[in-house]
């Protein structure tokens, strides 16, 4: 059931960012005024915008009432892993399932812009042109400075957590809080695990690079991409000595880094999550 719920989540996540590219489609655009405008498609029309959303909309009621009718002969329990917390859906209640398949889906599309965020954090002034996936997704978002563009996991995550215990509370998903400043606190500290989400792209951004320094993949823009986000977010260990010959250190000492960062902040956003009276 949890691969299951994984690959409708990926389904879910594909119709929404065909929701949002759809707009940047040239010839769905019928401008005269433009030379593009004048094109039209050879086949019929058969999908606007909103029936992607309301695809979505049916995806995630659909698999609720399939949870439901086999979770419960299965006795299986949605859980959803947030690292300083685990929720726990029962299957035998179908506002439950239809609550968990909700909050899957936002949790799956949540960990995927706040990749896109960083991406758009450790873009250059002038990035790659293969950055037009990370702005189209991202919108005017990709303009913002990057204090604002770092700090808004945070604000976001911690408002969204502070509005779902009141919902979470009444479904008896978690215990209510003992008051309105450890409801705050709890808030913040989920806000702060969201950082957390990064350590799996910048892994996988500095083992691509780290590749790609000793084997060569072409010149395709989605590797200039990887490399210049890499460089950006290995600048820190410039000036440590990493280089031995035409052997460059600094990818695994930046994934060492990373990984232990993580772990020792996980371990006490944990700690502090976990001694917050309930």
């Amino acid at each position: 059931m949890t691969l299951i719920d994984f690959i409708l989540n990926l389904a879910g996540l594909l119709l929404w960012l065909n929701w949002r590219s759809a707009r940047f489609d040239p010839l769905g655009k019928r401008t005269p005024a433009t030379l593009i405008g004048t094109l039209r498609r050879a086949e019929p029309r058969r999908w606007r915008r909103w029936h992607l959303l309301a695809a979505l909309g049916g995806l995630l009621l659909l698999r609720a009432g399939f949870y439901w009718q086999i979770g419960s002969a299965a006795r299986w329990t949605g859980t959803l892993n947030l690292s300083v917390i685990t929720l726990s859906f029962r299957s035998d209640f179908f506002a439950r399932m239809l609550w968990f398949s909700i909050f899957s889906f936002v949790l799956t599309l949540g960990v995927f812009y706040l990749w896109l965020l960083l991406l758009s954090i450790l873009a250059g002034p002038e990035p790659p042109s293969f950055h037009r996936l990370v702005r189209m997704q991202l919108g005017r978002i990709d303009d913002w400075p990057r204090g604002v563009k770092f700090l808004l996991p945070l604000m976001v995550t911690a408002a969204f957590w502070w509005l779902a215990t009141w919902l979470l509370v009444w479904l008896q998903i978690i215990p209510q809080p003992a008051s309105a400043a450890h409801r705050i606190e709890a808030a913040l500290i989920v806000g702060l695990n969201s950082f957390l989400v990064w350590k799996y792209l910048i892994s996988a951004l500095l083992t691509l690079h780290l590749l790609n320094s000793y084997i060569y993949f072409g010149k395709h823009p989605f590797w200039s991409y990887v490399n210049a986000e890499a460089r950006t977010l290995l600048s820190p260990l410039r000036a440590v000595p990493l280089h031995t010959g035409k052997v460059d250190f600094a990818p695994v000492a930046g994934l060492a880094l990373v990984f232990l960062a993580a772990e020792l902040a996980g371990r006490g956003l944990f700690f502090l999550y976990g001694r917050l009276p309930f």
